[in-house]
């Protein structure tokens, strides 16, 4: 019998794995944005406070070399996953790999939904496949396979695998092909990747998000958030750049900015929009979210074109979950959700799917007995704390 076969009593063991981005080192020829995507000290102890209120033992463990090896120490009975990978086109597929290797339980979409969705052009051929609008696009690896394409002016582009708007600036807006030429090659050169580069949308920016998996959500923590099929959509963010430091781009510059400092964009949830558009909007991040088999929490962005319909840009399977800065963040708060109860319903989602435990059968009661607020360790202290064999569940 596998350990996901098995029910297991709260409270857990819990590894929360990330990259910080104080730890990361950039190269000289990197890009100044390099590690943008990465975790702030802020939102790892802000998850593992919410972790622990529940009763749970937490262990932060850094997504890198050494991630096996403190595996192995702790034993965990699920990790919470907000890792974005340290290199390679698949990265943010690295931890659920190895989990999966170890067979240990994780959070968040699974090892092919996470390589997917990082990369963009390979996500559009999906949604196209199955019908969803998305723009018109090419991808290029070089500057001669400009020639054989057939663009319409104005496009933007972006580098093809990378999160957190990185590569996206005043200059993704592009309208001619001296300008394409010029931005192409700078992209191509600094982020060492295939460019994406699609026709420009001139419309609002929104972005859907939501808790769930496909199913009956009767047993869970708390049902009453869930709709029939077992999802969570929560209230529409509306993303308003037209007064921040890149106007009509979402990019790396505004996204680093605190939300109500001089440039940062304007974030209006729930935003003004009809009910039909909300229905449409959620209809189709339903039908994204599923083509590519992702799991417990997503959001996914999208722009009206010129045709007044919304199309699909990108999906982060693994969105941020910084309490005061992150969309997803931003949504649950808008109607009412703590951030202790959208870390904690991304755990139980998790322990859901590998049986790990029933709440028809388990109270909060059951669980906040066993509070140990001092449970949160540093990746070191982590591995000093535990070279226990004990696994028993």
């Amino acid at each position: 019998m596998t350990r996901s076969q098995i029910n297991i009593k709260p409270p857990w063991r819990i590894a929360l794995i990330a990259n910080l981005i104080d730890d990361f080192e950039r190269h000289p020829d990197d890009p100044l944005d390099a590690g943008a995507e990465f975790d702030r000290q802020q939102t790892i102890e802000a998850i593992a406070v919410a972790l622990e209120a529940e009763g749970h033992n937490v262990y932060f463990i850094q997504a890198n070399s050494s991630l096996p090896e403190a595996l192995m120490n702790i034993r965990p009975h699920i990790c919470f996953n907000i890792a974005e990978g340290s290199s390679g086109d698949g990265r943010e597929a690295q931890v659920p790999a190895l989990c999966e290797l170890l067979g240990i339980p994780y959070t968040a979409s699974q090892v092919v939904a996470n390589a997917v969705s990082l990369n963009k052009t390979m996500t559009k051929r999906i949604w196209q496949q199955q019908g969803l609008p998305t723009a018109p696009y090419y991808e290029f690896v070089s500057l001669e396979d400009v020639a054989h394409s057939d663009l319409h002016f104005p496009v933007f582009a972006k580098p093809a695998r990378e999160g957190t708007g990185m590569g996206i600036n005043n200059k993704s807006i592009i309208t001619g092909y001296d300008q394409l030429i010029a931005h192409l090659s700078w992209l191509l050169t600094a982020y060492r990747q295939p460019v994406l580069v699609e026709e420009f949308l001139p419309g609002r920016e929104f972005t859907v998000g939501f808790i769930g998996n496909r199913g009956n959500p009767n047993l869970r923590r708390r049902p009453e958030l869930y709709d029939a099929d077992g999802y969570h959509w929560f209230p529409i963010l509306e993303i308003d750049t037209l007064s921040s430091v890149s106007p009509t781009i979402y990019g790396h510059d505004a996204k680093a900015l605190d939300i109500g400092t001089e440039g940062a964009p304007n974030y209006l949830c729930p935003a003004d929009i009809s009910e039909s558009l909300r229905a449409r909007l959620i209809d189709l991040t339903r039908r994204a979210a599923e083509a590519l088999e992702v799991r417990d929490v997503s959001r996914i962005d999208f722009r009206i074109g010129a045709d007044g319909e919304p199309y699909l840009l990108e999906i982060n399977t693994l969105p941020g979950l910084n309490p005061l800065l992150s969309d997803l963040c931003i949504m649950a708060a808008a109607e009412g959700i703590s951030h202790q109860t959208l870390i904690t319903e991304i755990l139980y989602l998790a322990a859901e799917r590998y049986n790990m435990v029933s709440f028809a059968n388990i109270t909060a009661q059951n669980i906040n007995q066993s509070i140990n607020p001092g449970a949160f360790l540093t990746s070191t202290r982590s591995k000093k704390l535990l070279n226990s064999t004990d696994w028993s569940l």
